[in-house]
């Protein structure tokens, strides 16, 4: 039997930085390669590696290595780059996280439903970006993330789209009005662009999220908290 692997650029454990469980233990599995190029990406060394910045591991080489940090931690986040474009390594991965009850978080662009329905099962937790076109500067996905979050139903799903100075009000009308249809009650957090933190994202934010809640009942503005604390 032939055995997938992924490339995995880094094993560690840290603190989440993002979204709903920020301030959780976790062990970060961060996968290389991305379908997008974001305007704003931080994590570009993953997008588009470089050779000798990434191992090619099978899926019970990452569990040897994944799991002496588990027992500390409240779940097992996968990351990238965009985890998704190893769907078949993680169909062979995710069931040692299954059989050793650890929850599964998976962080994702939410562009490839279709690789996202073949391990939802094995997934606890969806952390998922909403790419607004204005803000990524790529092409619109609403289509792919409406599918997206019908197959993520009944998950612990979650909503985060970057705000900057780029992000235009059309485009978080069309995106509250899809998580309205879908479910009102999930929840959004606006996280203010990094890199343009003292460029009145932060206003933009405010602004954004007097419209969100007329909609919505769970909208917060939330920055990344592990840039501002040093951590990975």
């Amino acid at each position: 039997m032939i055995l997938e692997r992924a490339k995995v650029i880094e094993v560690f454990d840290s603190i989440q930085g993002e979204g709903k469980y920020a301030g959780v233990p976790q062990v970060f599995v961060r996968f290389a390669g991305c379908n997008l190029a974001c305007a704003w990406c931080d994590s570009s060394h993953a997008r588009d590696p470089k050779p000798g910045t990434f191992r090619e591991l099978e899926a019970e080489a990452l569990w040897k290595e994944v799991r002496p940090l588990v027992p500390q931690v409240h779940s097992v986040s996968l990351t990238g780059g965009e985890p998704l474009l190893h769907s078949a390594f993680l169909m062979e991965f995710l069931p040692f996280l299954t059989a050793a009850n650890v929850p599964v978080y998976l962080e994702t662009n939410g562009t490839l439903p279709g690789e996202l329905k073949k391990i939802i099962e094995d997934v606890d937790v969806v952390a998922m970006d909403v790419k607004l076109p204005s803000s990524t500067g790529c092409q619109a996905f609403w289509d792919e993330h409406v599918e997206f979050l019908r197959i993520a139903w009944g998950k612990d799903v979650f909503i985060k789209m970057v705000i900057s100075t780029a992000t235009c009000t059309a485009d978080i009308e069309r995106a509250v009005e899809m998580i309205s249809k879908g479910d009102p009650t999930m929840p959004l957090f606006l996280q203010p662009n990094h890199f343009e933190i003292n460029s009145g994202v932060m206003d933009k934010c405010r602004e954004y999220m007097t419209y969100c809640r007329q909609y919505l009942r769970d909208v917060r503005i939330l920055p990344q908290m592990h840039k501002f604390v040093g951590l990975r």
